[in-house]
């Protein structure tokens, strides 16, 4: 049974957790390491939490912008693809919902059937998420996913809300919004690259991408360069 006391102890060591990972995302040099940060900090302090992940929305196009956790992309391609889910909803809604918690994707849940079903099949138990940011058919989200259903409590949401505070503080430092589409294209372009990897020669996703980050860092050449080659070669990069 945890006692009051020990629920004071546990947010204090959260909050000391907060301080030092907020410290940790000053130190990060770019928009997209800050991102990457923020989802592994989900995995590591979010309990229960096994994948974490940035979703960005522009003009219907879903990309993943940061990930932590195999299912990420997956689920992120499978929102994008049907054009429904929690994200969608909460960004259309246009109300003062920010966040939304799926407690049990192995039940049947009307608002989203193929949504949910497709993303228990994926592997997703249950779910949570905070809206960053919205402006007209753009929007972003930060996404919390366990394999079991029942995880995110009510507790957890003032978890997700502090990472979620940093990513969107993250967002809002971005010059313009050409520059997160800029990030988008990257990640979307090393994705395929990394698919194609994957596919002509049997490796695995954290293969395929150690590849491209072998050639990217022995010819000094951005990875992302490196991937529109392997998009552009029949054969794969030299």
């Amino acid at each position: 049974m945890v006692t009051e006391a020990d629920s004071g102890v546990q947010w204090r060591d959260f909050a000391e957790q907060m301080a030092l990972l907020a410290r940790d995302l000053l130190a990060q040099d770019s928009l997209q390491a800050t991102l990457d940060r923020i989802a592994e900090a989900a995995v590591e302090l979010v309990e229960g939490c096994e994948a974490a992940g940035t979703l960005a929305v522009r003009k219907g196009r879903a990309v993943t912008v940061a990930a932590c956790g195999d299912m990420v992309r997956e689920y992120d391609r499978l929102q994008g693809e049907l054009g429904e889910g929690p994200c969608f909803d909460l960004a259309r809604g246009g109300g003062d919902e920010r966040v939304y918690r799926i407690a049990d994707l192995t039940q049947p849940q009307p608002t989203w059937k193929r949504f949910a079903a497709e993303a228990h099949r994926l592997g997703v138990g249950s779910m949570t998420g905070v809206l960053l940011y919205t402006d007209r058919d753009d929007f972003g989200a930060l996404n919390l996913y366990a394999s079991a259903p029942g995880t995110f409590g009510r507790d957890i949401e003032t978890a997700g809300w502090l990472l979620a505070s940093h990513a969107a503080v993250a967002l809002s430092s971005t010059k313009t919004i050409d520059q997160l589409q800029h990030a988008m294209d990257s990640r979307h372009a090393i994705g395929e690259a990394m698919g194609i990897l994957m596919e002509r020669h049997q490796l695995s996703e954290d293969d395929a991408f150690n590849v491209l980050r072998r050639i990217s860092q022995h010819h000094n050449i951005k990875l992302r360069d490196v991937a529109q080659r392997v998009r552009a070669e029949p054969s794969g990069p030299a």
